[in-house]
């Protein structure tokens, strides 16, 4: 398998990451749970926070979170 970083959102799986408070990133960065940041946007309003649209649809990643699989038929292609 051939995994790429996604430039998007430099390998993190979410956009606008540097709107999460300090606590929340910082959990998530040590751990790697992306639950963390999705229950943060749950919880919060008014922030841009979102799942990566390149590498997911919005609803779930199409692989490993902020990565890209190339053999993966169900990964687009296009913003790799």
């Amino acid at each position: 398998m051939t995994k790429f970083v996604c430039n998007r959102c430099e390998g993190s799986g979410f956009l606008n990451l540097e709107q999460v408070d300090c606590h929340a990133k910082e959990t998530f960065c040590e751990t790697g749970d992306p639950s963390i940041i999705l229950q943060w946007i749950a919880t919060n309003i008014d922030h841009d926070v979102d799942m990566c649209d390149c590498c997911s649809d919005s609803n779930d990643w199409y692989g490993e979170p902020g990565w890209h699989d190339w053999n993966n038929p169900n990964d687009p292609k296009g913003c790799r």
